[in-house]
C-alpha cells in the first residue's frame, strides 16, 4: 500500500473517531510500527493530526478542563524549566499536580524514555502529548479544588512503585515547618510520593518561601532539591542552603 493510501486511511479513522492508536493501524493495514510511526510524523508536518503517546488524536482536540490564565506563569515556567534538568532517560519518576507541574510536562523531551507516574489527569494529558515516555496516571478520587487523585487506592498504587525521582509542588514551605499544604487528603498522597522515591524535589515560586498551611507534608530533611525561580545563591534562599540543594 502506497504512503497516500495509508495517509487518507489514518485521516478517515481520526475523521470518525478522533484518535488513532498505533498497533491498531499496524493490524488494519499490515505494516510494521515504524512505518506508522513515519506516518504520523509526516500527517503531523502538515497539521493533519497531533501525535500523542501510541497514537495520533484530532488537531483539533481540546482537553476536557482548560486553564485560561495561569497565576504567575513567567515565574512557574522558570521553574519548571529548572527542575527539568533533573530528568533523565531511563527515569521512573512520580509527578504531583499544579500549575507549575504542567509546565514541565509541556517541557518533557520528545523522545524521552522511562516512566512518568502523576495522580494528575491534567499532567498525564500533557505529558502524553508532548513526549514519547510512558505515562502512567494514578486514578483515585478526584479532588475538585487540585484536580488530584486522592484516596486510598492511590496510596495502594504509590507503594508499589519504587521511582528515582518525585516531584511536587506545594503551597507553602518553611524552615520551622517544612512542606505543608491545605488539603489533608492531598497531603497524604504527596508524603506517599516522598517515601516512594529515592529523591524528591520541591517545585514552588519564591512567594511560597515562608509561608504555612494547616497539613504538614514532610520537613525539610525528607527532600533533596528546592527549586525556585530564583538563582540559588539569591539571600531569599540562603536559609535553605543547609538542607536542601537548591537549582
Amino acid at each position: 500500500m502506497l504512503s497516500e493510501e495509508r495517509h487518507k486511511f489514518i485521516l478517515q479513522q481520526i475523521q470518525r473517531d478522533h484518535k488513532v492508536i498505533v498497533t491498531e493501524l499496524c493490524e488494519s493495514l499490515n505494516v510494521s510500527m515504524d512505518t506508522i510511526r513515519r506516518d504520523l510524523k509526516e500527517l503531523e508536518k502538515k497539521g493533519k493530526v497531533m501525535k500523542v503517546h501510541g497514537g495520533a488524536v484530532s488537531p483539533n482536540f481540546q482537553y476536557p478542563f482548560q486553564q485560561q490564565e495561569v497565576y504567575a506563569r513567567e515565574q512557574k515556567q522558570q521553574v519548571a524549566r529548572k527542575a527539568s534538568k533533573l530528568i533523565k532517560n531511563g527515569m521512573t519518576i512520580l509527578a504531583g499536580g499544579g500549575t507549575v507541574m504542567l509546565e514541565l510536562a509541556r517541557m518533557l523531551p520528545q523522545n524521552l524514555t522511562g516512566t512518568f507516574f502523576t495522580v494528575s489527569p491534567l499532567v498525564a494529558l500533557e505529558a502524553a502529548q508532548r513526549s514519547s515516555i510512558e505515562v502512567i496516571l494514578l486514578a483515585g478520587k478526584l479532588s475538585r479544588h487540585s484536580y488530584i487523585c486522592t484516596g486510598s487506592s492511590v496510596i495502594s498504587q504509590l507503594t508499589e512503585i519504587k521511582a528515582d525521582l518525585c516531584l511536587i509542588g506545594t503551597n507553602g514551605v518553611s524552615i520551622k515547618n517544612g512542606v505543608t499544604d491545605n488539603d489533608w487528603e492531598v497531603a497524604q498522597v504527596k508524603k506517599t510520593m516522598i517515601k516512594s522515591s529515592d529523591e524528591s524535589a520541591l517545585l514552588c515560586i519564591s512567594e511560597k518561601l515562608e509561608t504555612v498551611q494547616k497539613v504538614q507534608v514532610c520537613r525539610l530533611k525528607d527532600l533533596s532539591y528546592l527549586c525556585t525561580e530564583l538563582e540559588p545563591n539569591h539571600m531569599n534562599l540562603k536559609k535553605y542552603h543547609p538542607s536542601l540543594t537548591i537549582i
